[in-house]
Protein backbone atom coordinates (compact mmCIF):
# COMPACT_ATOMS: atom_id res chain seq x y z
CA UNK A 1 0.00 0.00 0.00
CA UNK A 2 2.80 2.43 0.87
CA UNK A 3 4.50 1.67 -2.45
CA UNK A 4 1.35 2.20 -4.47
CA UNK A 5 -0.17 5.17 -2.63
CA UNK A 6 2.65 6.78 -0.66
CA UNK A 7 2.93 7.23 3.08
CA UNK A 8 0.46 10.07 3.64
CA UNK A 9 -2.25 8.75 1.32
CA UNK A 10 -2.18 5.29 2.89
CA UNK A 11 -4.66 5.14 5.74
CA UNK A 12 -4.75 2.77 8.68
CA UNK A 13 -7.92 1.34 7.12
CA UNK A 14 -5.99 0.67 3.88
CA UNK A 15 -3.27 -1.09 5.83
CA UNK A 16 -5.56 -3.22 7.98
CA UNK A 17 -7.59 -4.25 4.94
CA UNK A 18 -4.47 -5.20 2.96
CA UNK A 19 -3.00 -7.08 5.92
CA UNK A 20 -6.37 -8.62 6.85
CA UNK A 21 -6.00 -7.60 10.50
CA UNK A 22 -7.73 -5.17 12.80
CA UNK A 23 -6.30 -1.81 13.84
CA UNK A 24 -5.53 -3.05 17.39
CA UNK A 25 -3.44 -5.88 15.92
CA UNK A 26 -1.56 -3.47 13.67
CA UNK A 27 -0.74 -1.21 16.62
CA UNK A 28 0.18 -4.20 18.80
CA UNK A 29 2.56 -5.54 16.14
CA UNK A 30 4.14 -2.28 14.95
CA UNK A 31 3.24 0.43 17.43
CA UNK A 32 2.42 3.05 14.80
CA UNK A 33 1.95 3.74 11.12
CA UNK A 34 5.44 5.30 11.09
CA UNK A 35 7.03 2.16 12.52
CA UNK A 36 5.17 0.00 9.99
CA UNK A 37 6.45 2.24 7.18
CA UNK A 38 10.02 1.85 8.46
CA UNK A 39 9.52 -1.93 8.44
CA UNK A 40 8.07 -1.73 4.94
CA UNK A 41 11.16 0.16 3.72
CA UNK A 42 13.43 -2.55 5.11
CA UNK A 43 11.30 -5.28 3.56
CA UNK A 44 11.29 -3.43 0.23
CA UNK A 45 15.10 -3.22 0.27
CA UNK A 46 15.57 -6.85 1.25
CA UNK A 47 13.03 -8.16 -1.27
CA UNK A 48 13.83 -6.02 -4.30
CA UNK A 49 17.44 -4.85 -4.15
CA UNK A 50 18.85 -7.77 -6.14
CA UNK A 51 16.57 -7.02 -9.11
CA UNK A 52 18.43 -3.77 -9.71
CA UNK A 53 21.85 -4.24 -8.10
CA UNK A 54 22.92 -7.86 -8.79
CA UNK A 55 24.19 -7.12 -12.31
CA UNK A 56 25.83 -3.92 -11.12
CA UNK A 57 27.88 -5.76 -8.52
CA UNK A 58 28.72 -8.63 -10.89
CA UNK A 59 29.96 -6.44 -13.78
CA UNK A 60 33.65 -6.41 -14.67
CA UNK A 61 33.75 -2.75 -15.63
CA UNK A 62 32.25 0.47 -14.32
CA UNK A 63 30.52 0.98 -17.66
CA UNK A 64 29.09 -2.53 -17.51
CA UNK A 65 27.94 -1.94 -13.94
CA UNK A 66 26.13 1.28 -14.83
CA UNK A 67 24.59 -0.23 -17.96
CA UNK A 68 23.35 -3.21 -15.91
CA UNK A 69 21.93 -0.92 -13.26
CA UNK A 70 19.94 1.08 -15.80
CA UNK A 71 18.79 -1.88 -17.91
CA UNK A 72 17.86 -3.93 -14.85
CA UNK A 73 16.03 -0.89 -13.48
CA UNK A 74 14.03 -0.67 -16.72
CA UNK A 75 12.84 -4.24 -16.15
CA UNK A 76 12.29 -4.00 -12.39
CA UNK A 77 10.59 -0.60 -12.36
CA UNK A 78 8.02 -1.72 -14.91
CA UNK A 79 7.13 -4.91 -13.02
CA UNK A 80 8.65 -7.21 -15.64
CA UNK A 81 10.72 -9.19 -13.12
CA UNK A 82 8.13 -9.74 -10.42
CA UNK A 83 4.54 -8.92 -9.62
CA UNK A 84 5.03 -5.55 -7.96
CA UNK A 85 3.93 -1.95 -8.31
CA UNK A 86 5.60 0.24 -10.92
CA UNK A 87 8.40 2.59 -9.95
CA UNK A 88 10.63 2.58 -6.89
CA UNK A 89 9.08 2.90 -3.42
CA UNK A 90 12.13 4.80 -2.13
CA UNK A 91 12.60 7.12 -5.11
CA UNK A 92 8.92 8.02 -5.27
CA UNK A 93 8.52 8.53 -1.54
CA UNK A 94 7.68 12.07 -0.49
CA UNK A 95 7.56 11.18 3.19
CA UNK A 96 10.05 13.90 4.14
CA UNK A 97 7.79 16.59 2.76
CA UNK A 98 4.74 15.01 4.38
CA UNK A 99 5.67 16.26 7.84
CA UNK A 100 7.61 13.32 9.26
CA UNK A 101 11.24 14.34 9.58
CA UNK A 102 12.48 11.00 10.95
CA UNK A 103 10.97 8.95 8.14
CA UNK A 104 12.10 11.58 5.65
CA UNK A 105 15.68 11.15 6.83
CA UNK A 106 15.36 7.36 6.58
CA UNK A 107 14.20 7.67 2.95
CA UNK A 108 16.93 10.21 2.09
CA UNK A 109 19.51 7.83 3.55
CA UNK A 110 18.12 4.99 1.44
CA UNK A 111 18.39 7.18 -1.67
CA UNK A 112 21.96 8.17 -0.77
CA UNK A 113 23.03 4.53 -1.00
CA UNK A 114 22.61 4.69 -4.77
CA UNK A 115 25.05 7.60 -5.03
CA UNK A 116 27.52 5.95 -2.65
CA UNK A 117 27.51 2.68 -4.61
CA UNK A 118 27.88 4.47 -7.92
CA UNK A 119 30.69 6.67 -6.63
CA UNK A 120 32.59 3.69 -5.18
CA UNK A 121 32.31 1.82 -8.50
CA UNK A 122 33.47 4.89 -10.43
CA UNK A 123 36.45 5.26 -8.09
CA UNK A 124 37.33 1.65 -8.90
CA UNK A 125 36.99 2.47 -12.59
CA UNK A 126 39.55 5.26 -12.21
CA UNK A 127 41.90 3.00 -10.24
CA UNK A 128 41.62 0.35 -12.97
CA UNK A 129 42.32 2.86 -15.76
CA UNK A 130 38.85 2.60 -17.27
CA UNK A 131 37.81 6.14 -16.36
CA UNK A 132 40.17 9.11 -16.77
CA UNK A 133 41.07 10.84 -13.52
CA UNK A 134 39.88 14.14 -15.04
CA UNK A 135 36.25 12.99 -15.05
CA UNK A 136 34.06 14.61 -12.39
CA UNK A 137 32.97 11.42 -10.64
CA UNK A 138 30.42 13.12 -8.40
CA UNK A 139 28.70 14.62 -11.45
CA UNK A 140 28.81 11.30 -13.30
CA UNK A 141 27.36 9.39 -10.34
CA UNK A 142 24.63 12.03 -9.90
CA UNK A 143 23.85 11.83 -13.61
CA UNK A 144 23.31 8.07 -13.43
CA UNK A 145 21.31 8.42 -10.20
CA UNK A 146 19.13 11.10 -11.78
CA UNK A 147 18.46 8.99 -14.86
CA UNK A 148 17.45 6.02 -12.71
CA UNK A 149 15.20 8.23 -10.56
CA UNK A 150 13.57 9.67 -13.66
CA UNK A 151 13.01 6.17 -14.99
CA UNK A 152 11.12 5.39 -11.77
CA UNK A 153 8.79 8.33 -12.30
CA UNK A 154 8.23 7.40 -15.94
CA UNK A 155 7.46 3.79 -14.95
CA UNK A 156 4.88 5.01 -12.43
CA UNK A 157 3.34 7.10 -15.21
CA UNK A 158 3.04 4.03 -17.44
CA UNK A 159 6.22 3.93 -19.53
CA UNK A 160 7.08 0.39 -20.57
CA UNK A 161 10.29 -1.57 -20.30
CA UNK A 162 11.33 -0.91 -23.92
CA UNK A 163 10.86 2.83 -23.44
CA UNK A 164 12.99 2.82 -20.30
CA UNK A 165 15.63 0.68 -21.98
CA UNK A 166 15.78 3.39 -24.65
CA UNK A 167 16.42 5.95 -21.90
CA UNK A 168 19.19 3.71 -20.54
CA UNK A 169 20.77 3.44 -24.00
CA UNK A 170 20.80 7.21 -24.42
CA UNK A 171 22.26 7.62 -20.94
CA UNK A 172 25.07 5.25 -21.86
CA UNK A 173 25.82 7.40 -24.92
CA UNK A 174 26.20 10.27 -22.46
CA UNK A 175 28.49 8.05 -20.36
CA UNK A 176 30.64 7.29 -23.41
CA UNK A 177 30.94 10.96 -24.28
CA UNK A 178 31.80 11.96 -20.71
CA UNK A 179 34.29 9.19 -20.04
CA UNK A 180 36.13 9.57 -23.38
CA UNK A 181 39.07 11.74 -22.32
CA UNK A 182 39.53 13.08 -25.85
CA UNK A 183 36.07 14.66 -25.66
CA UNK A 184 36.34 16.18 -22.22
CA UNK A 185 35.89 19.95 -22.30
CA UNK A 186 38.88 21.97 -21.23
CA UNK A 187 38.57 22.81 -17.57
CA UNK A 188 37.24 26.28 -17.02
CA UNK A 189 35.88 28.09 -14.04
CA UNK A 190 33.02 26.25 -12.38
CA UNK A 191 29.95 28.20 -11.45
CA UNK A 192 29.44 28.88 -7.75
CA UNK A 193 27.17 26.37 -6.04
Amino acid sequence: MFWEKGYAATSIADLTEAMEIGAPSLYAAFGSKEALYAEALGHYRDSNEAFVWAGFFAADTARGAVSSLLMDSAAALTGCLADMPRGCMVTLSAVGSEGNAELGERVRSARAITFERLRARLDRGVAQGEIPAAVDLDALARFVQTVQSGMSILARDGAGRAELEGVAEVAMLGWDTRVDVTRLPSPGPRPAR
